[in-house]
């Protein structure tokens, strides 16, 4: 077998690996993929018409969310029948008489519900035997699709969900329940919007699929390419520079592409071989790779889709999502290139040679003037869409600014016109040089235009993500079709203008049809995990596994994370991201509220949400089961389970991160008070992770010995969370007596919750102690209104504090408090020095350590001369 053979045969494993877990692995024939390929087609112009406003515009087709969800899991069911086989072994060149036969069960067992949608709202509750039958079709068609698209793990868990809700009597005491008839199932999980065609499905089709077209329309129009030769540009030349462009590469597509696994092999193809040139050994080369595509799905704006499901569960705008996840994913980068640059230094890699050396000044020009630029686009959008808005007014100021979008993306179409294309390299060629930064830069700025939209629609407008996708799709649809002719002709070859449009047309509809097959398995994971959502609601499952965990964590909060981490990352392991998420957040994020809540640990629910998410995406590169560690190992020609277990050591710094900030959540910008707090708390938490990174790869600025090691963990706990050691010598809160409730209230500064310390019986009969924060509107005048705000209302018997009202859907309700519970104290913090103070003695050591490495490492040098 030749060279090339073997290459070939190792990108097929990988792409293999691709197709059977994101796109399924059959091949129709001639005639047949041709019908399919346009209902693929099909259905993302439905989504696109869905998501766009013409419908109300022309009072067309006006579909109602549930609408949308029939039709989305209708066409998520059709194609996962047809393209993905029932087996490894059965014909992957046709579709067989049964899977026609299931396609015909899941798709009428959907359309049921739209056909009959008046009378199932009419008789609602009171379903007949031909609902529940169609219910239990649509039900087993549904598990057999997500056994087809999603493996069995999945499958597995819907169904002893399923089993759990109707043999909850049988039960162990702690999670036993009534238990459910087969009538009452069926009604719950398929004919209302509490189980399948509940919240997740709901995110699936409005904001997800947009989203995910939108990066396959960015790779169709040579996004990826770029941002691969761009990182390839600017780190080439460093030690271990390959692997450097590698993470900053996966980290840009990861954040279009949604799968950890796609990503792997849309750039390890590339970054791999080339990792392996400057001395990687293969199975680092392909665990550099993995940690870099599933910290991907970890970074703004997609994450996975979970970004969208976040918004939902935890009811924040999709802005704040972004915001609270922005930070621990980019220290989560950085430490990786750190990791690969110990790595390098550690074997005394060098960079490859740069064709074209700039000079000191050529760099800093070209860094201030795209900071500069950077800058007046970012003020621009800002203050000149207000502006627009008030001259315009809202419609016309809208208007306006696309027409300016319109400009910039002329502008730099022309700029990229006078740079070579970016050609596709061959990673295996002996001859490898490293593109010039400027031209590369200039070559694909346009593609970055469309993400200006949706940025201006997102945070400017303020649309729903839905809405703010479907314009920056709509733009990137118009670069797709055009970019390719305009460079042309502003190069001076207009003849070719007609055939290129007609290749970004072709694009473009490929690019449609690639999202939509990419969103096969999101659509049916999200259908799936919906049954685990509708057991929880229909069971109350959340409280009893409250008691659980408290059980088995003897009420500490860290045991209790812990079970939670291991439960996610064994979830993820046969789990797509999208269900892990859905499944583990429903179960486990109450829990970890409430059980912090009763140890006097108030969690924000967005913390909650990022933890089990963090370690559901830690699965993909964990053995046995990882798939990114296996389709990274195929390209590396290494050994999966070895490439999946240097995955994991890479990742422990991820892992280490969802820890730190439950416990200290500035982290997740939140409690950040002034644009000092805010660069104290980017700058030590960076400057953590670094060194976290160092002490876990033994090596800093020379190896470490096991007490520098276990110093620089020190050093690096102390900088991610000072509040530890500060609460140790000053108290951060005080429990005053229920009497000084009113004196407390009236003394709050705006924006300041209330915190109560309460007891009681919860429903289920068991004792609660716990302490709540309560949103108060402190700009009320009386004690008594203010208290009102908070949906509380209390009464005094002999001294004593007791709940005697709560509102529903009030601060106070959704707090958790019930009828009759006693107000133990009020909860107020200390006014104690800033915790930051911890970080002058942990410096100090850091430096100390610096001066005994450096010194120890100039004796080393000056030894090995001397040998020399």
């Amino acid at each position: 077998m030749t060279q090339d053979d073997s290459n070939s045969k190792h990108d097929r494993s990988a792409e293999d690996i691709v197709a059977q877990s994101e796109t399924g692995a059959r091949h129709l024939p001639p005639t047949l993929d041709k019908i399919f390929w346009l209902l693929l087609l099909l259905w993302s112009i439905f989504q696109v018409w869905y998501a766009s406003p013409f419908p109300f515009m022309l009072n067309f087709m006006v579909l109602n969310e549930d609408q949308a969800k029939v039709i989305h899991l209708a066409f998520a069911l059709l194609f996962a029948y047809t393209f993905y086989p029932a087996s490894p072994r059965a014909d992957h060149s046709r579709i067989l008489w049964y899977d026609w036969a299931w396609i015909i069960v899941g798709v009428c067992s959907v359309g049921y519900l739209i056909v009959f949608r008046d009378q199932l709202v009419e008789r609602s509750g009171a379903a007949t035997p031909m609902d529940v039958a169609i219910g239990v079709l649509g039900l087993i068609s549904l598990l057999e699709a997500t056994r087809r698209a999603l493996g069995k793990p999945l499958l597995i868990v819907a169904s002893v969900f399923l089993l759990y809700t109707y043999l909850g009597p049988y039960m162990p005491d702690v999670i036993s329940h009534a238990g459910g008839s087969v009538r009452k199932i069926v009604s719950h999980q398929w004919l209302t919007t509490e189980g399948v065609f509940g919240v997740a499905l709901g995110v699936s089709v409005s904001f997800v699929f947009l989203f995910v077209m939108f990066g396959a329309l960015l790779e169709r129009a040579g996004a990826g390419n770029y941002f691969i030769k761009l990182a390839f540009s600017l780190l080439g030349h460093m030690r271990g520079g390959p692997a450097k462009a590698a993470v900053v590469s996966s980290g840009l597509s990861g954040v279009i592409s949604g799968s950890s696994i796609a990503n792997v092999v849309t750039t390890g193809t590339f970054t791999i071989p080339l990792m392996k040139r400057v001395g990687f050994p293969g199975t680092k080369a392909g665990a550099i790779e993995v940690a870099a595509s599933t910290n991907g799905q970890l970074t703004p704006p997609i994450m996975g889709a979970a970004a969208f499901l976040m918004v939902e569960y935890v009811g924040i705008s999709y802005l704040e999502v972004i915001k609270h996840a922005i930070l621990p994913a980019m220290i989560s980068y950085i430490a990786l290139i750190y990791i690969v640059h110990l790595e390098a230094v550690k074997a005394n890699m060098k960079g490859i040679e740069r064709s074209h050396v700039p000079t000191i000044l050529e760099r800093l020009v070209t860094w201030l003037t795209t900071a500069i630029v950077l800058m007046v686009l970012s003020l621009g959008i800002y203050y000149g869409t207000g502006w627009f808005d008030s001259v315009l007014g809202n419609t016309g100021g809208s208007w306006a600014f696309m027409a300016v979008m319109v400009v910039l993306y002329l502008a730099l179409v022309k700029l990229a016109a006078g740079v070579p294309d970016l050609e596709i390299d061959d990673p295996d060629d002996p001859d490898v040089t490293i593109p010039e930064a400027g031209p590369t830069l200039k070559a694909g700025l346009y593609f970055l235009v469309p993400v200006l939209v949706l940025v201006w629609a997102l945070t400017v407008k303020r649309y729903s993500p839905q809405q703010s996708a479907f314009y920056a799709t709509v733009f990137l649809m118009f670069i797709v079709v055009t970019h390719r002719a305009l460079i042309q002709i502003f190069r001076g070859e207009a003849e070719r203008w007609w055939r290129e449009i007609q290749s970004g047309s072709r694009h473009l509809v490929d690019g449609m049809v690639a999202g939509a097959r990419n969103m096969i398995g999101i659509g049916i994971a999200t259908a799936a995990a919906g049954i685990v959502v509708g057991t929880v609601t229909l069971t109350g499952l959340g409280q009893m596994m409250t008691e659980l965990v408290e059980i088995l964590s003897g009420g500490s909060i860290l045991v209790m994370l812990m079970l939670t981490a291991v439960i996610c990352v064994v979830l993820g392991m046969g789990l797509p991201t999208t269900a892990n998420y859905i499944v583990v957040s429903t179960i486990m994020a109450p829990v970890i509220v409430n059980v912090g809540a009763e140890n006097g640990l108030i969690v924000p629910l967005i913390a909650v949400h990022l933890f089990v998410f963090y370690f559901g995406i830690l699965a993909d590169d964990t053995p046995p089961v990882g798939l990114a560690a296996f389709a990274a190992a195929a390209i590396a020609r290494s050994d999966p389970i070895k490439t999946g277990v240097q995955g994991f050591t890479y990742d422990i710094r991820t892992a280490v991160l969802p820890f730190m900030f439950i416990f200290n959540t500035q982290l997740l910008l939140i409690g950040i008070e002034s644009v000092l707090d805010l660069v104290i708390t980017i700058v030590s938490a960076i400057m953590a992770m670094l060194v976290f990174a160092a002490a876990t790869q033994g090596y800093w600025l020379t190896r470490t010995r096991w007490w520098e090691t276990a110093a620089l963990l020190l050093i690096a706990f102390t900088l991610f969370r000072p509040g530890y050691w500060w609460d140790r010598l000053y108290p951060p809160v005080e429990h005053m007596p229920a009497t000084q409730l009113e004196e407390t209230v009236m003394e709050l500064e705006p924006g300041d919750p209330l915190r109560l310390a309460v007891s009681g019986i919860s429903i289920e009969g068991s004792d609660i102690s716990r302490t709540v924060v309560l949103d108060i509107n402190n700009r009320l005048d009386t004690f008594e209104a203010r208290l009102s705000s908070t949906g509380l209302g209390i009464r005094e018997e002999g001294g004593q504090y007791f709940v005697d009202t709560v509102t529903f859907g009030s601060p106070a309700d959704k707090a958790g408090l019930f009828f009759d519970w006693e107000i133990e104290a009020v909860v107020a913090q200390t006014d104690r020095p800033p915790k930051e103070w911890m970080f002058i003695p942990a410096l100090a050591l850091l430096g100390g350590l610096a001066y005994m490495q450096i010194r120890r490492r100039q004796r080393m040098e000056g030894d090995g001369a001397h040998v020399h």
